[in-house]
C-alpha cells in the first residue's frame, strides 16, 4: 500500500521522458543596488581596472622639434654624432627636451632620445644637478606609459642619473610621490618560467629586478630620509643598508 503521502511526492516527481521547464533568462544589474536582491536577476562583475597594461603615450615636442632639425646631432651608422660639444650646449632646454623623448618606441626617435640622454649624462658634469626639477615630469610619463620596454630604459636612466653626482639621490627624494607609485605595481613583477632559463635577467630586461636595482640605490644615494619614503609608498620593500 502506497501512503498519500509518498503517492504526493511520485506526482511531484517529473516524467522520465518529460521536457524541462526552460528558466527564464537571468538580468544582469549593478552590485549593491535594490535590484540585485530582485528574482532572476545576476550581479554584474566588477570592472577591471587594467592597472598594469599599456597606455597610448602623451605627446611630446620631441618629435616636433626632431622633424623640425632642432637637435644638434645626426644619425650615422654607429650611432649619432654631436655637431657642437657636449658640455657647451644649454642643459635647461636640450636635457628635459631628450628626457621627454624616452617614451619613444619606435626608430629613429628612441635612437637619439636614449643614446643622447646617455652622452648628456656622462659629460655633462656640474649642469646635471640644476635640471633635476625638469626632469621629473619626464621620467614620470615615461613609467606611466606602462610599457615593459620604456620602464626598463628609464630605470637604467635614473640609474645613471643617481650614479652622475652624489647631491642627486637626495635631490629626488621630495619627488618620491612622482616616481615611485608605478614601481611598486611592477616590483614583483617576476616571469615564472619554471625550469626554464630567463635571459631578460642576464640582457638587463627584467622589469623586477631593474626596480629592486634602482630602489637600493636610492637608498644608498638619498641620505637618512630615503628609506623611510621608499617604506612609505613601496610597502615591500627591504631595506639594503639596515638589513
Amino acid at each position: 500500500m502506497v501512503c498519500g503521502r509518498e503517492f504526493r511526492r511520485t506526482l511531484r516527481r517529473p516524467m522520465p521522458n518529460a521536457a524541462c521547464k526552460a528558466r527564464p533568462p537571468c538580468r544582469i544589474v549593478p552590485a549593491f543596488t535594490i535590484q540585485a536582491n530582485q528574482k532572476n536577476t545576476c550581479v554584474a562583475p566588477p570592472p577591471r581596472c587594467y592597472a598594469l597594461c599599456e597606455r597610448p603615450p602623451k605627446k611630446t615636442l620631441f618629435r616636433y622639434r626632431y622633424k623640425r632639425g632642432d637637435f644638434p646631432i645626426a644619425l650615422e651608422t654607429k650611432g649619432i654624432l654631436w655637431k657642437t660639444d657636449i658640455p657647451k650646449l644649454d642643459f635647461h632646454f636640450y636635457l628635459p627636451m631628450f628626457f621627454e623623448g624616452l617614451i619613444e618606441t619606435t626608430h629613429p626617435y628612441k635612437v637619439f632620445a636614449r643614446q643622447a640622454v646617455h652622452d648628456m649624462l656622462t659629460y655633462g658634469g656640474n649642469k646635471i644637478f640644476p635640471c633635476i626639477p625638469q626632469l621629473i615630469i619626464p621620467i614620470k610619463n615615461a613609467f606611466n606609459t606602462r610599457n615593459r620596454e620604456v620602464i626598463c630604459v628609464t630605470l637604467k636612466v635614473l640609474q645613471h642619473l643617481l650614479r652622475t653626482s652624489d647631491k642627486v639621490g637626495e635631490a629626488l627624494v621630495p619627488y618620491y610621490r612622482q616616481l615611485l607609485p608605478v614601481l611598486n605595481m611592477f616590483k614583483n613583477c617576476n616571469v615564472n618560467c619554471g625550469d626554464h632559463i630567463d635571459y631578460s635577467q642576464m640582457r638587463g630586461e627584467n622589469v623586477s629586478d631593474l626596480i629592486n636595482e634602482t630602489l637600493e640605490l636610492m637608498e644608498r644615494t638619498g641620505g637618512e630620509d630615503a628609506f623611510i619614503n621608499i617604506k612609505y609608498l613601496v610597502p615591500t620593500y627591504e631595506s639594503c643598508l639596515l638589513n
